[in-house]
């Protein structure tokens, strides 16, 4: 299983940015994705998740009203889109797979993960 993200950036606050997160080695249109984030100093964190089918979704608060997950099973792809960014959202952000179709909001839950792409808002 890989997974290959791409997408971030440096973006000044009230901007913009999609992240984008394929998988190969196996298809996935069956497993749980999401997107999680450590800034530095910090623990790993949620931001968002995605289950099977794409009808249910979990977002940190933090990430609500501003983030929205998508996925696209035909391509093996999850992405991440993000508006309104703040300087506190800068991060490495990963994206995961869960071997289930249920999401869940726990990063412990994931076993497989992208080497992270970094995310940096200036103010």
């Amino acid at each position: 299983v890989q997974l290959q993200a791409s997408g971030g950036g440096l973006v000044q606050a009230g901007g913009s940015l999609r992240l984008s997160c394929a998988a190969s080695g196996r298809t996935f249109s069956n497993y749980a994705m999401g997107w999680f984030r450590q800034a530095p100093g910090k623990e790993r964190e949620l931001v968002a998740v995605i289950n099977y089918n794409g009808d249910t979704t979990y977002y940190a608060d933090s990430a609500k009203g501003r983030f929205a997950i998508s996925r696209d099973n035909a391509k093996n792809t999850v992405s991440l889109q993000m508006n309104s960014l703040k300087p506190e959202d800068t991060a490495v952000y990963y994206c995961a797979i869960r071997p289930s179709p249920a999401a869940t909001i726990a990063a412990g839950q994931y076993p497989f993960w992208g080497q992270g792409t970094q995310v940096t808002v200036s103010s």
